[in-house]
């Protein structure tokens, strides 16, 4: 069995992580704010994994147990916040979007966490206003819980590039288009077409950060070009995947 770390206050710091290091599971008395100015922070609980590029944050609830993998070089800024200040009212995992002014309150205030000055306070206090208006991003990969879901999920973690149809993967896991497809409702709440856009779109943020090419990942994930990877990926992030995101 997994030893699970208990660490009452989550920290309020700023470090650097190799491509692939991983922070083990543990948990907080303390909300957390986990944020990647560079490279991409991936986190993974009980109900499923959360994955942020640098237009996004994650909110950690107190309480939750996870565990942090770095994908590319990692410059993480961890904010901790009692368990009594939620501006969010979450209570569970998010990933948040990130705007200019949100990015550099976290990066400045995590710069010098041992600072409790009037300046310093004054931050923390505009950094929870931009919290309270940072609008939550459907970036959830669900764990199923379904056993013929699960066996589902791995296929395309494998090879998310399979392009199979839902019923020749469901004739390989002894199961019909449509007893999937309603157990994916029941689930997850999702589509097939959304869960797999949402599973590729995963895998395309970790291989961009180990510095793929585009039209690379755009064929490792299953598009059928380049242009349509991009297409996705810049309405689901709001930039380019080849771009350095302005915020």
């Amino acid at each position: 069995m997994q030893k699970i770390r208990h660490t009452p206050v989550a920290p309020t710091r700023t470090q650097r992580l190799a491509s692939g290091g991983e922070i083990d599971a543990h948990r907080h008395d303390d909300h957390q704010i986990a944020y990647a100015s560079q490279g991409i922070i991936a986190v993974t609980t009980d109900a499923g994994s959360w994955v942020a590029p640098a237009t996004r944050a994650l909110w950690i609830p107190a309480g939750t147990v996870h565990r942090h993998q770095a994908h590319g070089e990692l410059d993480l800024h961890l904010v901790g916040l009692p368990a009594t200040v939620n501006p969010l009212g979450l209570d569970e995992p998010a990933v948040l979007a990130v705007g200019p002014l949100l990015r550099e309150l976290i990066v400045a205030y995590t710069r010098d966490p041992d600072n409790d000055g009037p300046p310093r306070r004054r931050l923390r206090a505009v950094l929870l206003d931009q919290l309270t208006v940072s609008r939550e991003q459907p970036l959830h990969l669900p764990s199923p819980t379904d056993p013929l879901l699960r066996e589902l999920h791995d296929i395309l973690r494998a090879d998310p590039a399979d392009n199979r149809s839902l019923d020749e993967l469901g004739q390989r896991i002894g199961a019909s288009a449509r007893t999937l497809s309603r157990r994916l409702r029941e689930d997850l709440g999702l589509t097939y077409p959304q869960w797999r856009t949402q599973i590729r779109l995963h895998h395309a943020l970790v291989l961009l950060a180990d510095g793929t090419p585009v039209t690379t990942v755009a064929h490792r994930c299953g598009w059928s070009s380049a242009s349509t990877f991009i297409d996705v990926f810049r309405r689901t992030f709001g930039h380019t995947p080849g771009a350095r995101p302005t915020t």
